[in-house]
């Protein structure tokens, strides 16, 4: 039996039986971002997220972290500090740098937003058995455990 109910264990017949079910999480996840004022796209989330992460990150910095060129993550710092969620600062060691840093509101709305997507994905986990979200969870522990081994796996054959 297979066809989304079905038993073939090959990793590549879960994957497509579980893509219905990422998709969903990941609408849930990204909705948050919607739900806020103002609305953040989910690259907008995501560098704000950096910047928290890691306070008076450079435009460079922001670009690797996000995965995109120089000038798209300007033109994001450009939307962001606009919007009043991020600010440029002088670099404290090099004079043609600028710093990033998260305005208040900035650190409001990324607090929004977690206390938002916490709340969707508990009302998700209610309507589960506990025998249900601790298989989830341990699910997930061991994926993101394979997901960082396979990660590091890539990186030493760079």
């Amino acid at each position: 039996m297979d066809r989304a109910g079905g038993t073939d264990p090959r990793p590549e017949a879960v994957a497509r039986r579980l893509a219905d079910a990422v998709e969903d999480l990941v609408e849930l996840w990204t909705s948050a971002g919607r739900s806020v004022v103002p609305r953040l796209s989910a690259q907008q989330l995501k560098a704000l997220k950096a910047v928290a992460r890691r306070p008076a990150a450079t435009l460079t910095d922001l670009a690797e972290s996000v995965g995109t060129t120089l000038p798209a993550a300007s033109r994001l710092c450009d939307r962001l500090e606009a919007a009043g969620l991020l600010q440029r600062i002088p670099h404290s060691h090099s004079r043609r740098a600028l710093s990033l840093l998260l305005t208040p509101q900035g650190r409001r709305v990324l607090a929004e937003i977690g206390a938002r997507r916490t709340l969707d994905l508990a009302a998700v986990l209610a309507a589960m058995t506990p025998l249900q979200r601790a298989s989830l969870e341990d699910g997930l522990r061991a994926f993101r455990a394979a997901r960082g081994a396979t990660a590091a796996d890539r990186r030493t054959d760079e």
